[in-house]
């Protein structure tokens, strides 16, 4: 059975220039990758001893862009993450001391800084004003949610002589930079779009882990342990944690395995019910009665058929979500508060904590990794493509690729199934 994804990757012409920045070289022949689904997603389902040959990251010999003449431009956009100023400093210093490309510009608040109602103004990067952002969380350029007019966006980026444009975010911003994509291939312009996905919910297929996710374990699993100190010093203590996670359990899987005091974690791709026969609930006063405590994690996505739809949507095109945290403190209270058991429940939010941190050490070098491959991929020529780690070599992806469908956990995976060792739980 043949795999059926096209993984090519487009150009805006043949590299002739020698490239100025220093070897060793990568050349453009796609070797195999062996996936499974944990790792590309629902597209290798069933094709685990099929290949995917994917181009391999890193600078090329020649390049398509004369440094001197090139002017390149950065946007970050949707929510705040952890490393996102490192990505947009090794993008600044990959640019101006590998190539010598002296002309970055940083579009402020998102795509709506392309668009001239809103009246942003530039912001001129370069060495000087970025040698320390990565100490800060957040990003220096601002950012924003919701989708603006491609055609806009490229008459902007034909106004400022931008060769080059690196787009850092979600899943909807992958698609944004795919619309952009076709509007410059409408005009037949060379400009190279280069995409670096950022999600802090890890929830962009064929990336196995996005920047940021490591450090939001990390916080998270802070707030575990102020839920397990805040459980046990309490007679039927609860902590009850909800944390990032729209259609994505990855971080409350993640944090769950790390620290080891969870007892219940609900994610968005594993249906709960609260009472009856491996409810929630039921299980929950089993274990109180036993161990007169407990902890349990929420993903913001979980439960969400248990919950009113608002049928609203946010600025992303993303339906609002029901506050699966309060929901869960007021079922659990009513329902002790029927038995006549007195219980104490703690209720803890890090949501903006958790994404307003800067990276720790390991996304630091994570994320010095995709900004310098963005800028060989860019310089090169190539165009319509992100930057990404699979299998520990960074690889170029196509922009369809990435956009096809949300990642999300195999409930039937080695993974997952750790997770519910972890947790002893038994929700069905």
């Amino acid at each position: 059975m043949a795999f059926e994804i096209d993984t090519h990757i487009q150009t805006v012409g043949t590299p002739k220039i020698d490239n100025p920045a220093r070897g060793p070289y990568v050349n453009d022949t796609p070797v195999p990758f062996y996936l499974d689904v944990e790792q590309g997603g629902q597209d290798v389902e069933g094709l685990e001893d099929v290949p995917v040959h994917l181009e391999l990251a890193g600078p090329r010999k020649n390049v398509y862009f004369d440094p001197g003449k090139t002017k390149a431009a950065v946007v970050t956009c949707g929510g705040l993450c952890p490393g996102l100023n490192d990505v947009i400093r090794a993008i600044v210093l990959e640019s101006y001391y590998g190539y010598g490309v002296r002309s970055i510009l940083g579009i402020r608040y998102g795509l709506e800084g392309f668009i001239p109602k809103y009246h942003h103004d530039l912001y001129e990067l370069n060495p000087h004003n970025v040698s320390e952002i990565h100490t800060f969380g957040g990003t220096i350029l601002g950012s924003s949610r919701g989708p603006q007019d491609p055609e806009e966006i490229v008459d902007a980026l034909e106004r400022m002589n931008v060769n080059m444009l690196y787009i850092i975010g979600g899943d909807g911003t992958m698609k944004a930079a795919t619309a952009i994509q076709q509007e410059v291939t409408k005009r037949n312009l060379r400009i190279s779009i280069i995409g670096i996905p950022k999600t802090i919910d890890n929830d962009i297929n064929f990336v196995p882990k996005s920047f940021g996710f490591d450090t939001a374990v990390d916080v998270a699993t802070t707030s575990l342990r102020c839920a397990h100190t805040e459980a046990i010093g309490a007679p039927y203590g609860i902590g009850l944690v909800k944390l990032m996670g729209r259609e994505s359990g990855f971080i409350a899987a993640q944090s769950t395995l790390s620290l080891n005091v969870v007892n219940f974690v609900l994610v968005p791709e594993a249906p709960f019910h609260l009472e009856g026969e491996g409810g929630l609930l039921p299980a929950l006063e089993e274990r109180l009665r036993s161990r007169h405590h407990a902890v349990i994690v929420a993903a913001e996505g979980a439960g969400q058929e248990l919950l009113t739809a608002s049928g609203q949507t946010d600025a992303s095109g993303n339906r609002v979500l029901g506050d699966i945290g309060y929901f869960l403190q007021k079922s659990i209270k009513d329902y002790f508060s029927s038995r006549e058991m007195d219980v104490t429940v703690k209720y803890i939010d890090p949501s903006y904590i958790v994404r307003s941190m800067p990276a720790n050490t390991n996304d630091r070098v994570y994320c010095g990794q995709l900004g310098r491959n963005a800028v060989h991929a860019a310089m090169a020529g190539k165009t319509n493509m992100v930057v990404a780690r699979l299998l520990d070599r960074f690889v170029h992806l196509p922009l369809q690729l990435v956009t096809r469908r949300r990642r999300r956990i195999d409930v039937n995976s080695n993974y997952w199934r750790s997770v519910i060792a972890t947790t002893g739980q038994d929700l069905s």
